[in-house]
């Protein structure tokens, strides 16, 4: 018994009322995923390639959609071929606009009708430059020592050697594509890519300039200042307009993109525009109140703690933090966690003040002995109160 065909909407995933876009963007997107060149060996993928490329011839014309709705699988029944899936014939079908665009995907080809011989935006350049924490926060100039390139002198860009011209492709015909057919289970198709003798340019230099060897450009070591802005992060990167690669064929050069490599602090830990640390203070100044010096970005600040602090206490010092990278005049806050310190090492004389002072203050040293002895005296009261008189 011949298996069931599923519906061709629900193979696509599109409801009835799809449009023709709809129907394509689905249909190739389920190419690209199953396609056997992607899924070498896989039958399951090879299989569902075929459902869904059914479904597509079907759906995306017009007439046979019409019939489709009408009659359902039964429509073309009595046409199967040989080929195909399920005895579907895919040489009936137009895939040559979709496929232009799966196959130049899947095997490295242009889109098809892309100029690639026009000027083009050379490449961004990449670097990174590391800073401190402080620098981050109010701004820095760095100087970074990088090799860029620039035009030839003696060629003046073009690549070809004093006296003579580059000449047009021979294999393009100055295109700078080339068209080539691919085999597949829909027969020929044909796909764009850029011409690989003249990488896309359109032009061949027979004898090639001896100072850049045909490149048009020559590497150089050069020193770039680059502006930190107040409030960078770590990882956040600043753009130099026009110091990346050389454009091709008149095209304006690439930007250097400077990633920004903060180091940690020792005391300061930073989120968003928001410091915060950790600040010890003594026993007494905790229960007393007094002050203590806070360390900030902008330097040393007194604060008043309150009489009776416990740890962990959280304090905010306003407008000591990061500043905007929009507004460097608008700044976060700083956080600062206050954390009682206990001594390790106490005199015999303070020890004793110490208990003098637990004597006053709760006897705490004595509170388990009093647990205990409550303990031990209550049988005691027992047998006063109980039934033994």
């Amino acid at each position: 018994m011949a298996e069931q065909k599923r519906d061709y909407y629900e193979v696509l995933g599109v409801e009835k009322s799809a449009d023709e876009a709809t129907i394509k963007k689905a249909y190739r997107a389920l190419a690209k995923k199953y396609h056997p060149d992607v899924n070498p060996g896989d039958a399951e993928a090879e299989k569902k390639f075929k459902e869904a490329s059914e479904a597509y011839a079907i759906l995306s014309d017009p007439e046979k959609k019409r019939q489709y709705d009408q009659f359902g699988h039964a429509a073309f029944d009595g046409g199967a071929g040989a080929g195909g899936f399920g005895g579907f014939d895919f040489n009936t079908a137009d895939f040559g606009d979709i496929f232009g665009d799966i196959f130049g995907d899947l095997f490295g080809g242009g889109r098809r009708g892309r100029a690639n011989n026009g000027p083009m935006k050379g490449a961004n350049i990449r670097t990174s430059v590391r800073i401190s924490f402080e620098e981050a926060v109010f701004g820095v100039e760095k100087e970074l020592e990088l090799t860029l390139k620039d035009s030839c002198t003696t060629c003046h860009g073009s690549g070809a050697k004093p006296g003579t011209t580059a000449e047009t492709c021979s294999k393009c015909g100055g295109k700078g594509q080339v068209v080539f057919t691919q085999q597949s289970f829909f027969g020929t198709v044909r796909n764009v890519q850029t011409c690989p003798d003249c990488n896309g340019t359109g032009k061949v230099i027979k004898e090639k300039c001896p100072d850049c060897n045909g490149s048009g450009y020559i590497a150089n070591r050069k020193k770039i200042q680059v502006s930190i802005p107040a409030g960078i992060d770590n990882g956040q990167s600043v753009r130099i307009r026009d110091k990346g690669e050389p454009g091709t064929n008149g095209g304006p050069r690439g930007d250097l993109l400077v990633e920004v490599m903060v180091q940690r602090h020792p005391i300061f830990q930073r989120q968003d525009y928001n410091i915060y640390s950790t600040v010890p203070i003594s026993f007494a100044v905790a229960a007393l109140g007094g002050e203590v010096v806070i360390d900030t970005v902008d330097g040393k600040v007194i604060y008043d703690v309150k009489a009776g602090t416990q740890t962990d206490t959280k304090v905010r010092l306003k407008g000591k933090g990061v500043p905007t990278l929009r507004n460097k005049e608008v700044r976060g806050d700083h956080y600062v966690t206050l954390m009682v310190q206990v001594p390790d090492k106490l005199s015999h004389e303070a020890k004793e003040l110490l208990k003098q002072f637990d004597a006053q203050t709760g006897d705490t040293l004595n509170a388990a002995k009093r647990v205990t002895g409550a303990a031990e005296a209550e049988p005691k009261e027992k047998k006063k109160k109980g039934f033994w008189k």
